[in-house]
C-alpha cells in the first residue's frame, strides 16, 4: 500500500452513519487537497457506503471498501459483542490493524465495546497495565491533553505514572512545536495534599522528568486547568469523567444562558448586531465539534472513539486527530517514553 497513512474506519458506527461518516471523510479531502499520504479502509454496508461516495464524490483512490455484515449497537454489551459481532465493521476496522496494516482505528460506535475489542484484539504494550482514555479540552493559550477519562475507576501510582507517560508523548506528536507540561490533577497545588497515591506518583514523575520527555509542573487544582501553565493533566478515571461532564455542562450553562439573555428583549437582540463577530468567535471557540475523539492510549495500536452523535464537521475533527496522531509517531513517542521510567516502579 506505499507509505501513505492508513487510517481504518468503521463506516457504521454512530448516529446517521455511513452519511455523516462519509461526509466527514469530504470534508477531510477538500482541507487537504494538496496532501496525497492518506487511504482509507472503509468496514460497513457496501452497498450504502458506495451510495455515500458516489454522492460526494470522492475519488477511488482514497479508499477501500470492505463489506462487514453486522453492526455493533449502542445498547449492546462488550460479552454479547465479542460473542456475536466478529464480522461487525467495528470489529474488522480495529482488526485491519493486524491483518492489513492499517495505521490507526477511528469509530463512531459503542465506546464499552470499542474499548474492550480494542483491547482483546490489539493487547496492550508491554510494562502497561492500564490503558487510558485520553481527550482534548481548549485552554487559554492552545490545547490540554486529559486523561484518565474514565477507562480506568482505580488506578495506582504506576498507572499514573503510565498516564502521563503516554499522556506527553500523544501532546508532542500532536503538536510538534510545543512541549508538554505534566500536572497531576489534585485537591491542592502543595506536595503534602492528596492521596498516598497521587503523592507517590509526584515523586516518581519528579525523577523521570529528568530524562528531558516532559516538564513536571506537580499537582493542578480543577479550577487552573484552563489557564495553559500545564497542557497535560493527569488523573484516575473516576475524577476524570466527572470533570468531562462538569465541563461539559458548564459550557452548555454558560452558552445556553448567554443565547437566553441575548434574545430575552428587542434591545438585547438590537446589541447582537454589534457583537456578532465577538459572539461567533466565543462559539467557535467553545464548539465541541472541534475536540470530537477520545483516544485509547496503551494498546500497540491507536484507536479513535468519536462522539456517536456528533456531525460530519465533528467526524471531519477525528479523522483529523488520526492523520494528525500517525504523522506525529505517536506509538515511537510512547515507547521512547515508557522506557524511562520503568526503572522507577
Amino acid at each position: 500500500m506505499d507509505n501513505r497513512i492508513i487510517i481504518a474506519i468503521d463506516a457504521m458506527g454512530g448516529e446517521n452513519s455511513p452519511g455523516k461518516n462519509i461526509e466527514g471523510i469530504s470534508i477531510f479531502l477538500k482541507k487537504n487537497k494538496k496532501k496525497k499520504d492518506f487511504f482509507f479502509n472503509l468496514y460497513g454496508d457496501e452497498l450504502l457506503i458506495k451510495k455515500e461516495l458516489n454522492k460526494h464524490k470522492i475519488s477511488g483512490s482514497f479508499y477501500k471498501i470492505f463489506h462487514s455484515s453486522t453492526v455493533v449497537s449502542d445498547e449492546e454489551t462488550p460479552l454479547t459483542a465479542i460473542k456475536n459481532s466478529k464480522d461487525s465493521s467495528m470489529w474488522n476496522a480495529i482488526n485491519s490493524q493486524i491483518e492489513l496494516n492499517s495505521n490507526i482505528t477511528l469509530s463512531a460506535g459503542n465506546t464499552g465495546v470499542l474499548f474492550v475489542v480494542s483491547r482483546m484484539l490489539l493487547k496492550t504494550i508491554e510494562s502497561v497495565s492500564k490503558p487510558a482514555l485520553a481527550g482534548l479540552w481548549p485552554n487559554k493559550k492552545k490545547m490540554n491533553v486529559v486523561l484518565d477519562l474514565g477507562a480506568n475507576v482505580d488506578c495506582d501510582d504506576n498507572n499514573l505514572v503510565d498516564f502521563s507517560e503516554m499522556g506527553a508523548a500523544l501532546y508532542k506528536a500532536l503538536f510538534p512545536e510545543d512541549f508538554p507540561k505534566v500536572a497531576l490533577l489534585n485537591i491542592g497545588s502543595e506536595e503534602i495534599k492528596g492521596t498516598e497515591i497521587l503523592k507517590k506518583a509526584h515523586a516518581k514523575l519528579k525523577e523521570i522528568s529528568k530524562y528531558g520527555s516532559f516538564q513536571f509542573d506537580g499537582f493542578i487544582e480543577g479550577n487552573k486547568i484552563y489557564n495553559g501553565e500545564s497542557n497535560v493533566i493527569v488523573t484516575d478515571g473516576f475524577t476524570g469523567n466527572i470533570a468531562l461532564k462538569t465541563a461539559e455542562g458548564t459550557v452548555k450553562f454558560i452558552t445556553d444562558t448567554l443565547k437566553a439573555s441575548l434574545t430575552k428583549t428587542l434591545l438585547s437582540k438590537f446589541s447582537i448586531i454589534f457583537s456578532y463577530f465577538a459572539l461567533k468567535k466565543f462559539k467557535s471557540k467553545l464548539d465541541p465539534r472541534k475536540f470530537n475523539g477520545a483516544i485509547f492510549l496503551g494498546l500497540k495500536g491507536p484507536v479513535v472513539k468519536s462522539h456517536g452523535s456528533t456531525d460530519a464537521i465533528g467526524f471531519y475533527h477525528s479523522i483529523d486527530l488520526c492523520y494528525r496522531i500517525v504523522k506525529g509517531n505517536l506509538m515511537d513517542k510512547i515507547k521512547k517514553n515508557l522506557s524511562h521510567g520503568r526503572n522507577k516502579k
